[in-house]
């Protein structure tokens, strides 16, 4: 279907008759959009490309520099071709004119008897809006056939043949790493069409290629590109590709979602890897099922908590899943993902080097983070708690373990001390595990019991004193300006100190324990489990 009329077909109306094309004939297929009558020379800045130009020659009458520029102006333009009444004011075209219209395919047509030009304008522009019409009729029908025919096809080929079939041009599609060719092509012929596609034909003044990428959740998945031999692309052409792109997309998505909720359908197996269940062998036999030939080298597990707005949502869930999975296998991972209680768990079988599994997963954190889909997904925040890095799948329980731990330590830690990474959390980790096998609170007391209790009695802002002056190295001149308190009042608080903790506490070693059970204060006032620090020195801190 096309929108506009070709030069050629408007030689064949009853008003041409009696013309003669003699320059530019290898343009005579140049779509025209509007017909305007033009008598004057500067006429680039009036032009939007595509017209079909007439005139009686007035603007320049025998000047062949001014017959020159005008030509050069419609060139430029764009226009699609120029068409000039002999005898009135023109008798002779110059022999310049026809080789420069010539070398860019730009036809003249010369009418050699007087023409009516309001009757031709009336008819071609009859004829083209005509066209619009049935275009938008035909564009409508097309893209109601395509929608009903995504509800039945079993493949994206189906999609290109109806494609190709209504436009009857060339269709190769970029998919993966596969390139298809609609119709089949020979091995010559194919690789013509790529140098083609190729190289663009940037000074063809015929657009013959056109090219679209398909989009899905912010990225490219495939490409789609048409090519014709001897006809423009039209804005038909553009429109009927755009249709095409998107349906292709919405199937692609199908099938990825459908992929998803199969890949969700292997959560008791992948629970049982969670939790160590798996030799390795068992591991690999399972991946080889999954994807032959899939070789991993080790592996790490991402934890996530998804705090939807709508708690009756489970769409959006689905939809993030296939958003990380799409961004970190572009990272080099091969992920796994399962539901397990209120988290999202991600297995990343690392398919790279190893010594730069986290920077990619740092990457890939930030794709994700910026991604306008991500920004739309009805959660208020989303967590993340990357485990340790283990070598043989079969360890992967002991990074899922330390995932959950980094995860639920995000909420515990200022915005300074947080991390996605379980390697980073370093005192953090120590403080934890002191937490599981001991009572970290009465080690805590132990040392600073008596400051907290001078505190609870007398609020005396020891346990703040004590922090700004570890802090400060000692320098009790600064520790009183970061305090806002005046000297004297900073030397009574640290002979305060003195005599609570001993007036060595500022001794390397005994130091270091000090400041390690500040930090297992703050840990403790931050835990939730933790009930056994009275809730009146909660609130006082």
């Amino acid at each position: 279907m096309k929108s506009y009329i070709t030069i050629n077909e408007i030689l064949h109306r009853k008003h041409f008759s009696n013309t003669e094309v003699i320059a530019g004939a290898e343009g005579l297929n140049r779509n025209v959009k509007w017909v305007h009558v033009v008598e004057v020379i500067n006429i680039k800045k009036l032009l939007n490309g595509n017209e079909l130009i007439l005139t009686t020659g007035l603007g320049w009458k025998d000047n062949k520099a001014l017959f020159i520029s005008f030509l050069v102006q419609l060139i430029e333009s764009n226009a699609s071709g120029l068409c000039i009444e002999m005898g009135t004011h023109t008798s002779i075209i110059p022999q310049e004119v026809i080789e420069i219209a010539n070398e860019h395919q730009f036809p003249i047509i010369l009418f050699h008897e007087e023409v009516a030009f309001v009757q031709i304008t009336q008819d071609i522009h009859s004829v083209l809006i005509n066209q619009q019409y049935q275009m938008i009729s035909d564009l409508e029908s097309y893209s109601q056939t395509l929608n009903k025919k995504l509800l039945e096809i079993n493949h994206y080929e189906e999609i290109l043949t109806f494609f190709q079939k209504f436009l009857d041009v060339q269709i190769v599609a970029f998919l993966d790493e596969d390139t298809i060719f609609i119709p089949q092509l020979s091995a010559i012929e194919r690789r013509l069409v790529l140098e083609k596609i190729e190289g663009e034909q940037q000074n063809s003044p015929v657009a013959s290629i056109a090219r679209q990428p398909v989009q899905i959740l912010g990225h490219q998945f495939a490409e789609l590109v048409i090519v014709t031999k001897d006809k423009e692309i039209n804005e038909f052409d553009l429109l009927i590709l755009d249709r095409t792109t998107t349906a292709l997309a919405q199937y692609l998505l199908r099938d990825l979602y459908v992929e998803e909720k199969r890949r969700m359908e292997e959560a008791e197996w992948m629970t049982d890897w969670l939790e160590g269940h798996h030799s390795n062998e068992g591991i690999k036999e399972h991946l080889a099922y999954v994807e032959p030939g899939l070789k991993l080298n080790g592996g790490v597990v991402c934890a996530c908590k998804l705090n939807l707005t709508d708690k009756s949502s489970t769409l959006d869930g689905t939809y993030f899943k296939l958003l990380f999975r799409t961004i970190f296998e572009q990272q080099g991972f091969y992920v796994f993902s399962i539901e397990v209680r209120h988290l999202l768990i991600f297995i990343l079988g690392n398919k790279r080097t190893v010594k730069t599994w986290k920077v990619r997963m740092t990457d890939g954190f930030k794709r994700l983070n910026t991604a306008e889909y991500c920004q739309k997904l009805k959660v208020s925040t989303i967590s993340f708690g990357v485990g340790k890095f283990v070598k043989q799948l079969s360890d992967i329980h002991m990074s899922y373990r330390t995932a959950k731990e980094t995860l639920i330590l995000q909420d515990k830690l200022s915005n300074e001390g947080k991390s996605y990474f379980y390697d980073d959390l370093h005192l953090y980790r120590i403080l934890s595990l002191i937490n599981r096998h001991s009572d970290l609170q009465e080690i805590v007391m132990e040392y600073l019991q008596p400051v907290m209790e001078y505190d609870q009695k007398y609020n005396g802002k020891l346990i703040e004193t004590l922090r700004a002056y570890l802090a400060c190295n000692g320098s009790k001149q600064e520790t009183a300006k970061r305090l806002f308190v005046v000297r004297q009042t900073m030397y009574h608080r640290i002979e305060k100190l003195e005599g609570l903790l001993g007036q060595d506490f500022m001794n390397p070693e005994k130091r270091l324990a000090i400041e390690f059970m500040l930090l297992a204060y703050d840990y403790l006032h931050m835990t939730d489990e933790n009930e056994h620090i009275p809730a009146q020195e909660i609130n006082e801190r």
